[in-house]
């Protein structure tokens, strides 16, 4: 067991890790929300029209980072050596209503390189634990020297009202510690005050020890890493986008001002002195002379020009469609680089059939795929973490080996599907685990086998024979051919 004092240089080394991951997981959020600052401007360019564009963004991230999130759906879990999904595990992942937050999680992961899932029992339901993803922002992992897999520490950091927490998991023991948060605007000497206050103290939790034992007698936080690598950080499928999406945003903010100044014919008066109006007092009589106002021009877009020297010249408009031809090739390039559907990016669908559509995102179900791989070992571990938590020892070991099971990849259509799923059912495979191939839920399948056992109790001759032959029964039109015509039956 860990002394206080070993505790708080664990997690003074763990915050100082957290916080130098802080800033890219911040610039990689700002990124997906839309928030791009103008880079890649001349410095004249960025001096007259830098504030002009502050605000101004393309956002192409926010669809790179959405595309494989909307197709990430877990839908059950089965245990090493059972047919069927765990409906236990599912009440679980439902009650805790992870089947929204982890699509919150895997978006986390995807933009933050990392996600994190914490499970605690419920000392008020020891049958219902409690399940959470938390943001790479204010959790992290330690593992033990050498090994990827094997935790040995994990903090939790994050603030409330004036106080910053923090909550140390270790495998036999769970130290909460608290401090409060540094004022600003301080005299030097309260500013001393205020760093001695700085330091981490044990949290007051009342009835409970502090620290308090870990039943699971193992770390209960489980990291699950985007793309990660053997020695190096996961990486964030952002990273690869800023670069581009800078050059797009510059380029539109190059075609704006462009648009502005030059998009319309210029003219220019040349060999003419500048055309003079009489200057009336407040009598009406003539005093002098002015220059005419020549904004009034522009509005009146009438101008009388005098002198036989006079002659206009005219500038052509500018060409904006070289603009737009790059900032097309750039987005193009953008999708090529992060797998992305360009009729995702460019908008542009015309008479396309249902398997084109299918080969233009084969490049996205396989990033998805890759992306299931990597968060499927963590989720495994997780569905692990939650029968310890239950005190199911022997399930804990199941699940370990087991599987998760996942909504398919592929957007297909109804009739697809159908087809497909009646293709692999007359090669033998069974009702439920094409069921659970459709997307069902465990629960939902379940559901169905009943519905069908019901079937068969109402009609078990024409059920028996729908398995037997392997086919759904004839169709009407079918019937209405195998049925003679009255002529013929008479």
């Amino acid at each position: 067991m860990a002394t206080e004092g070993q505790a708080l240089q664990l997690v003074a080394l763990l915050e100082n890790e957290l916080i130098r991951r802080r800033g890219p997981i911040d610039r990689h959020n700002a990124y997906y929300r839309g928030d791009h600052r103008l880079k890649f401007a001349s410095a004249e360019f960025a001096k007259f029209h830098g504030d002009r564009y502050r605000d101004f963004s393309d956002n192409w991230t926010q669809v790179v980072a959405d595309s494989p999130v909307e197709r990430l759906t877990v839908t059950g879990f089965q245990a090493d050596g059972e047919i069927s999904a765990d409906k236990d595990l599912w009440k679980v992942w439902q009650v805790n209503g992870l089947d929204v937050d982890s699509q919150l999680g895997f978006l986390g992961s995807v933009t933050g390189a990392r996600c994190f899932v914490l499970v605690w029992g419920d000392p008020g339901d020891p049958d219902m634990p409690v399940v959470t993803f938390e943001d790479a922002s204010q959790s992290i992992v330690a593992y033990e020297p050498g090994s990827r897999r094997l935790r040995r520490a994990a903090l939790k950091r994050w603030q409330d009202g004036n106080q910053d927490y923090a909550t140390l998991y270790l495998k036999h023991e769970v130290w909460k510690f608290c401090r409060p948060l540094a004022q600003q605007d301080k005299s030097p000497q309260m500013a001393d005050v205020d760093e001695e206050l700085r330091h981490w103290r044990p949290r007051d939790m009342g009835d409970e020890p502090n620290p308090q034992p870990n039943p699971m007698n193992c770390v209960p936080m489980v990291e699950l890493p985007n793309k990660p690598m053997l020695v190096d950080e996961p990486m964030s499928d952002v990273e690869g986008v800023t670069s581009m999406q800078d050059a797009i945003n510059l380029l539109w903010a190059q075609l704006f001002t462009a648009s502005d100044y030059a998009s319309f014919p210029q003219r220019v008066v040349m060999g003419a002195e500048r055309p003079m109006i009489p200057k009336l007092n407040s009598a009406g009589e003539i005093i002098g002379k002015q220059p005419v106002d020549l904004d009034k021009f522009q509005v009146d877009r009438v101008a009388w020009i005098t002198g036989k020297d006079a002659k206009i010249a005219e500038w052509q408009a500018a060409n904006l469609a070289a603009y737009t031809g790059i900032i097309e090739v750039a987005v193009g390039h953008l999708a090529a680089q992060t797998r992305t559907p360009q009729h995702y990016l460019i908008g542009k669908m015309a008479n396309l059939s249902g398997d084109a559509l299918l080969a233009a995102e084969t490049g996205l179900v396989q990033r998805t795929d890759e992306k299931k791989l990597w968060f499927g070992q963590g989720l495994r571990e997780v569905a692990r973490l939650i029968a310890l938590a239950k005190g199911e020892d022997a399930k804990a070991d199941a699940l370990r080996s087991g599987r998760v099971l996942w909504a398919d990849s592929e957007s297909r259509s109804h009739a697809q599907m159908a087809d497909a799923l009646l293709k692999l059912k007359q090669l033998g495979f069974p009702f439920e685990w094409l069921a659970l191939r459709y997307g069902l839920t465990p629960p939902e399948v379940a559901d169905v086998v009943a519905m069908r056992e019901r079937e068969l109790e109402m009609d078990p001759v024409s059920e028996i024979t729908r398995q037997l032959t392997g086919s759904a029964g004839p169709s009407p039109q079918d019937e209405a051919e195998e049925d003679p015509a009255p002529e013929e039956a008479a």
